[in-house]
Parts: structure tokens; sequence; C-alpha cells
């Protein structure tokens, strides 16, 4: 494991940091090699049940190491094979995770950095918390999902707008347009609130969460009978689960459930 990418447990939440402060935590072929791997094995780890992603420093992630990626450049090669070797796999993993995840988005959020956060369930910011669409910027256009992410938040007319001006969205706005989910007033309490949010939902029933993620995916994408079909299926898959039966216990009971994930 590198030290780019942090890993951090605490009871059944796990915490990633990108931890290249210096860098802003720029995206480095190891740095995104290590949280695609780290993820897959997440989403397996039925005994973690929210994860957290944070950036070390003042930034969360500026994108991809323009640095790194203009060395790639002077080689010959312009294809961008990153984009489906590391962006796409880390996308797919971010946005169909069967856990919450929360993003702790300190500072600035940009480019496949901000296509990161948005692909959270959840995003907690600051006051300086800056979303920047900047792709345009530098002659590219959206990956990490951006495409996806961003107008399913926004609606198409913003999303378009954010991406062709690529201009910064400042902490206030970004709550505003829904990048944020949670605006805090202190910088310093972001990664503890996530962490503390992620922490209450990893006590919840976190098998009815991956199926609700599940359906909202299908029903946002397709037709009302792709949606009552996928309801159809996630409830025979949480109708058979101990969660369901203890709280449906407990209501009777008139006590509060424990939800343990199966």
């Amino acid at each position: 494991m590198t030290d780019a990418l942090l890993v951090d447990r605490t009871d059944a939440v796990v915490t990633l940091t990108l931890n290249r402060p210096d860098a802003m935590n720029a995206l480095t072929v190891d740095l995104k090699e290590a949280l695609r791997d780290t993820l897959a094995e997440l989403e397996a780890d039925r005994s973690v049940r929210a994860v957290v992603l944070a950036g070390a420093g003042k930034a969360f992630c500026v994108g991809q190491d323009l640095r790194e990626h203009a060395e790639t450049l002077a080689s010959g090669s312009t294809d961008l094979d990153t984009v489906r070797a590391h962006y796409n796999p880390i996308a797919q993993r971010l946005a169909s995770m069967p856990k919450p995840v929360i993003a702790a988005v300190r500072g600035t959020a940009a480019g496949a950095g901000a296509s990161l956060a948005l692909l959270a369930d959840f995003r907690i910011g600051g006051p300086k918390t800056m979303f920047l669409m900047a792709f345009a910027n530098i002659g590219l256009a959206g990956d990490s999902g951006i495409s996806w992410s961003l107008p399913h938040i926004v609606g198409r007319a913003r999303a378009l707008e954010l991406l062709l001006l690529a201009q910064p969205v400042r902490a206030e706005q970004c709550h505003e347009y829904g990048l944020l989910t949670e605006l805090l007033d202190d910088d310093e309490k972001v990664l503890p609130a996530a962490q503390e949010f992620a922490a209450r939902l990893a006590a919840g029933p976190t098998v009815a969460y991956a199926a609700i993620k599940r359906e909202l995916s299908i029903g946002t994408a397709g037709t009302l009978s792709d949606a009552l079909a996928a309801e159809a299926q996630a409830q025979a898959i949480c109708g058979a689960t101990s969660d369901h039966k203890n709280a449906t216990s407990a209501f009777v009971a008139k006590q509060k459930p424990t939800f343990e994930g199966r």
C-alpha cells in the first residue's frame, strides 16, 4: 500500500484520505491505483458499513497531477488510457458502493477531484470549500463520471454552465446548488462531522441502504417498469434480512431497533 492513500478504520467506518497535501492531493498513477484497488476491497468487505473520502491538508483533491500528465504527453502518449484504467473503475466503485459514502470536502475539489466528491452519497464542506469543473480549462472534456453525476445533482443546464465556463463555485453557492449536502461554519469540523455522520449511517440498515441506492440508480435512468422491477427485487432481498425482522419486532414492542447489516 502506498503512503499516498491512508486507510483508517474505526469500528465499521473506513476513512480513505488522499495523502499528497503538498500537491493538493493531485492524482498520480500510484494514488489512482491505490484508490481503485482499495475501493474494490471495501466493496467486498461486509464488515465495512460506511466509507469516508477525504483529502489531507488544505485541499480535497485538485484532480489529475498535471506534472505527471505533462511527462506522459511529452513521451508521445496522448490516448489518456488512465480514464479507462483508473478513473472509470474508481467512479464505478464509488457510485455503486453497497454502503454509504460520505465525502469530507475541505478546501478545493477540482477536475477529477470534483468528480469523485460528486459520486459520494453525501458531501460535507466548510467555508473554504470550492468546486471547480476545471476540465475545459486544459482543453479536456469531463471524466470520472461527472457527465452523469453533475446533471443529476444540478440539472443539465447548470451542469453545462459549470463545465463550459469552468469557474470556481464557492461554498455557499455549492450548498445552494446541492454540490454540498451540508455546509459547516468551520473547515476543521468537516472531517469529524463526516466521520460522525458515517458512524450514524453504519449503525443503520445498511442492506436496505444498498438496495435504495441501486433502486435510485435504476429508477433515474430507466422507465417506471424498470423501477418497479428493481423495487420488487430490492424488497425481496431486504424482506429476508434479520434487520427487517428485528426492526419489525422492535416496532411492535415499541423499542428502538438494532441493525447489524444482515
